[in-house]
């Protein structure tokens, strides 16, 4: 996906998550958050933890490195998705910019997501909608290779060919089961599919109707959603004690003493 991401559709999706980024991870607050993937922005840039590392499913390509953002995000690691080199409830945020939908395994990588999170830790992930305006051309152009037209032009792909894009409602569902609250689900980028930069900026007017017209046609959702952890709370007694009224003092009369009452 890192020579999609420079093409111009590959940028202006690219821009809309650093937006979304920023105003997300601004209020996180712990002492150390992950961003696992996609090292062409620096998602955790905009957060005030004093321990933040990029990671790397692999080992970054050639196209990776001349990406601008790494010359100034330094990748800290490179790590299996699914088995991450930290302890149970370590860390405060993690972020999967698109990293699910790369895995060949994507209910392990949340699995051990889950793990390494403290309780009431963030995830915070990114993927692209294969219900969207994006996903259909997709759709359209592998329909169009099995009936044996792969050669012409509207089998040509427009989205990255690597992957498997997982609808925003599937991984919901896939964060309920794990105990996670879903707190955040927004979409974005409502452009049609075009390729290039004149014809995006021509299309710019469908953002800003995107959310209210076709709002489930965004090319891209942003999902945040928190680790809740059910146990045993300590609670209160449910009575509380009356208070016992002080009664007078009694003194027994003795016969014969007349200063007894």
């Amino acid at each position: 996906m890192a020579a999609w991401f420079q093409t111009p559709p590959g940028r202006y999706l690219l821009d809309w998550e650093r937006e979304r980024f920023a105003d997300a991870v601004a209020d996180a607050f712990g002492y150390h958050a992950l961003q696992l993937g996609l090292p062409q922005i620096d998602a955790l840039a905009g957060n005030r933890m004093p321990h933040r590392w990029l990671a790397l499913p692999e080992s970054p390509g050639p196209s990776d490195l001349s990406v601008p953002t790494l010359a100034a995000r330094r990748v800290d690691l490179v790590t299996h998705a699914a088995a991450l080199p930290f302890p149970a409830a370590s860390l405060d945020l993690v972020l999967l910019p698109h990293t699910l939908e790369l895995s060949a395994d994507p209910h392990a990588v949340l699995r051990e997501v889950e793990r390494v999170l403290v309780p009431n830790g963030r995830v915070i992930i990114t993927g692209l909608n294969p219900a969207s305006w994006w996903g259909l051309r997709q759709r359209r152009a592998h329909w169009m290779a099995r009936i044996g037209l792969g050669g012409t032009r509207m089998a040509r792909l427009y989205l990255p060919e690597a992957g498997a894009f997982i609808g925003p409602w599937r991984l919901r569902d896939w964060l309920r089961l794990l105990s996670f609250e879903v707190a955040l689900i927004e979409r974005g980028c409502y452009r049609p599919a075009v390729r290039t930069e004149r014809w995006l900026q021509r299309f710019a007017w469908m953002d800003r109707l995107g959310h209210r017209w076709w709002p489930l046609f965004g090319a891209v959702y942003f999902i945040v959603a928190i680790k809740r952890v059910r146990g045993l709370h300590l609670l209160g007694p449910a009575w509380r004690p009356t208070p016992t009224a002080t009664a007078p003092a009694v003194v027994a009369r003795r016969d014969g003493d007349p200063t007894a009452t």
